[in-house]
Parts: structure tokens; C-alpha cells; sequence
């Protein structure tokens, strides 16, 4: 067994269960539903249709990172039972969280100088940032070791891809990432957006379609160009979906036929109360293993 904890944010957007069952330690993010506070604590507090349903009638969102002292008062108790730790934050391109875990680290290794502590920021969000977790998990239940864990996390985590789309501008357009007068156009138009997690961890669209149905056949696409051996991968694919499970299975059908090598069915989750505060419903991301991410 491992004499390190393998560490990340509720953002990974991963289930309770599947956290637990991987042995991943998490710390929860923060949002705000119409003024009122809530831990994004992967749907527990509120379920995440209960979420998505607020957010159609029209509640506004906001949401918080996690700061020094809430890091210092997670990573302590692990410390104390004398265990090293490996944490993966949130992408620095979305979240600052990183930086409010690095001062944690610096402070704490001044108490206890003799453990190990790894901040890394993943560039990745939601079960992308999901996935690269589950491959860690992995190599550790291998045997790999903390020191050489961390150096393969960097050397790797750029080969993880995301892809998402949306069919609602409305949270795009609040969002700053599609101004007023486009998402009007857009959505006369019935555009739906395809965007991708960028070399810096930023979300950055890439193409403008017409319609659900080309924007998925597009999000199929970009798997097939980039995906490691293209149709022949044999990697995990997920995808995650703020209440569009219609949408989200209809590309899920698409991989699991055309990539027939896959380790196992594509695995669905929901994308959590964090990310799908500035997403919003009706966003779907496709997450799998390619080459590395260029700009």
C-alpha cells in the first residue's frame, strides 16, 4: 500500500463512490445558489438536477476556490499520520486554487519538514481532470512512488484532452466567452460551440456549428484525430454533462462503435456544481488520452 495520499478537488467531477473506491482524497469548492452558500460536495448538499433546474429558472451562481487556511486544515491531518502528499489542483487556466495550495505547502513544510508535498496543476477540469486521476491512481496501485508519480503526472498530464460543447449560450454570454450581440446571432442561429481545454489549462472555443447534431459529430472528430492509435484506442474515455444525458449518450454511442478497443464502455458523470456554474446545463465534455496538447 502506497505510504503517500493521492490528493485533488471536487472539481475532478468524479462520483463520492469512485473517489472512495480509488482511494483519491478531495477538498470541496464553493458556490453560491441566488446568495446562499453550498460545498460542492458532488451533488450531496443538492442534487445536480435540483442545480441545473435553478439555474433554467434563472438563479444566478457564483463560485468560490478554496483558500490557504482550508487547504493547511485538509493536508495537516495527513501530515500528522505521517503520509506524504500528492495533490493535483484544478487548472491555474480556470482556478487560482492552485496558488492557495502551493502557500499551504510552504507553510506546512516549514512544520514538518521531514514529509513530502507535491502541488501540480493539472490543466485539466472536470472528469478530464477526472481521468488523469484515476491513470495516477493506477500507477500508484502499481507500485510507483510519490517522487517519480509527480514527474510523470508533468511530463504527461498536456496528453489529456477535453473537448466540450454546449447547446445554450446563455452562460457562455455571462461568462465573458461569447459576447452579448454574438450569442444573440448564435442563438437565432442555433450555433453550438466547440471548445477545448488549451495547452495553459484555459477553455477556448474552436469552431461554431450549426445545430446539436453537427457539434457532436465534430466532438466524435476530434477524438478520432487526436485519440492515441485514432480508431485502434484502447485508453478510457469519459464524458461528463450538466443534465443532457440525451445529448452526452447520443457521442457515447458514436465512440463505443467506432472505437471497438476501448477499455470498457465510455463512463458517464455529471459535470459538477463548479464548472457547471459558469457552463451552465445543456454542456457536454468528452475527455480521453491523445498526443500531446498544441495551441
Amino acid at each position: 500500500m502506497a505510504d503517500y495520499v493521492l490528493s485533488a478537488c471536487s472539481t475532478a467531477d468524479l462520483t463520492k463512490e469512485h473517489f472512495q473506491r480509488r482511494k483519491i482524497s478531495y477538498i470541496c469548492f464553493h458556490y453560491e445558489l441566488d446568495g446562499k452558500q453550498y460545498p460542492d460536495d458532488l451533488g450531496e448538499t443538492m442534487s445536480f438536477s435540483d442545480f441545473y433546474d435553478a439555474m433554467r429558472a434563472g438563479a444566478m451562481t457564483k463560485t468560490s476556490q478554496v483558500g490557504l487556511g482550508e487547504y493547511i486544515d485538509y493536508f495537516e491531518p495527513m501530515l500528522k499520520e505521517g503520509k506524504d502528499i500528492l495533490h493535483v489542483s484544478l487548472s491555474s487556466g480556470i482556478s487560482g486554487t492552485v496558488n492557495s495550495a502551493r502557500l499551504a505547502q510552504e507553510e506546512l513544510l516549514e512544520k514538518y519538514p521531514e514529509r513530502k508535498i507535491f502541488i501540480i496543476d493539472s490543466l485539466a477540469a472536470s472528469s478530464g481532470y477526472g481521468l488523469l486521476l484515476d491513470k495516477l491512481a493506477d500507477l500508484r496501485d502499481e507500485g510507483m512512488s510519490i517522487d517519480d508519480l509527480a514527474v510523470w503526472t508533468e511530463e504527461h498530464k498536456l496528453e489529456l484532452h477535453h473537448w466540450f460543447f454546449t447547446s445554450d449560450l446563455t452562460y457562455l454570454i455571462r461568462g465573458g466567452r461569447v459576447s452579448k450581440a454574438a450569442g444573440v446571432v448564435g442563438g437565432l442561429l442555433n450555433i453550438c460551440p466547440l471548445l477545448n481545454v488549451d495547452l495553459l489549462g484555459r477553455l477556448i472555443s474552436r469552431a461554431k456549428l450549426r445545430g446539436k447534431s453537427k457539434v457532436i459529430q465534430a466532438a466524435w472528430q476530434k477524438m478520432q484525430e487526436h485519440a492515441v492509435d485514432g480508431l485502434n484506442y484502447s485508453g478510457k474515455c469519459y464524458i461528463s454533462s450538466s443534465d443532457c444525458m440525451e445529448d452526452a449518450k447520443a457521442l457515447s454511442d458514436l465512440i463505443e462503435a467506432g472505437m471497438p478497443n476501448l477499455d470498457g464502455k465510455v463512463q458517464h458523470y455529471s459535470i459538477g456544481t463548479t464548472i457547471g456554474a459558469h457552463t451552465g446545463p445543456g454542456t457536454v465534455a468528452l475527455f480521453f488520452w491523445g498526443d500531446k496538447r498544441a495551441d
